[in-house]
């Protein structure tokens, strides 16, 4: 097989890891342990359900480094294309996933904040409960040109990059329209799907490469 081809296999198989087991994480614990809008029963929800929480902190912390690896796979796919670019999606992947390892300790000190004791005895169990919901809720918070991908590809993961943009800003300014808006958007977030099964599936476009590149 040729390097091209098999980097491209292995990124593909590197977003299928993910995709595995990112859900847990980010969508089915939260949808079944978090209620919006109301702090004593999503406490009263983490706290019979904690072993299942803290399996959502750790898989999020596996995420990320899934995500570097991810990153990696990606920069040995197209470095060949544009270096800086590749080299700048590195960077921006780390920053990411930085913030996402700090980010992961909002949910660690809610579960500490629901299950109280010791110091925290001095404060109301409403009010840690509203304090923890806060830090759950915190937590809540190259391809285009490169032609060894499909140009469709590339053009629907700026798509999609933009939607993420969007669903953002909608959930820090408008957070009443965010379900609404998560519908309309919804069809861009397939964009990595796509890729990881066009990675997995076809490999890479080795004609849009210099032979020495192949």
């Amino acid at each position: 097989m040729y390097p091209t081809v098999k980097a491209a296999r292995i990124a593909g198989g590197i977003y299928l890891l993910m995709v595995l087991t990112a859900p847990f994480s980010l969508i089915y614990v939260p949808s079944k342990l978090i209620v919006r809008g109301n702090a004593l029963a999503t406490a009263d929800n983490i706290l019979a359900h904690e072993t299942m929480f803290r399996l959502s902190i750790f898989g999020d912390l596996i995420g990320h480094v899934i995500f570097i690896c991810l990153a990696v796979a990606l920069y040995r796919l197209l470095s060949n294309v544009n270096k800086t670019w590749a080299i700048l999606m590195v960077s921006f992947v780390l920053v990411s996933a930085a913030v996402g390892f700090l980010n992961a300790l909002n949910n660690i000190a809610a579960v500490i904040l629901f299950r109280g004791g010791e110091f925290l005895d001095v404060i109301d169990k409403t009010q840690r409960d509203a304090l923890g919901m806060l830090f759950v809720r915190l937590h809540s918070q190259g391809e285009f040109i490169s032609e060894i991908l499909p140009r469709l590809l590339g053009v629907w993961l700026i798509v999609a990059c933009f939607a993420w943009i969007a669903l953002s800003i909608t959930a820090l300014f408008f957070p009443s329209h965010y379900g609404a808006a998560f519908t309309w958007l919804q069809p861009a977030f397939f964009a990595e799907m796509a890729i990881m099964l066009w990675l997995l599936s076809r490999g890479a476009n080795l004609s849009a490469l210099p032979a020495e590149a192949i």
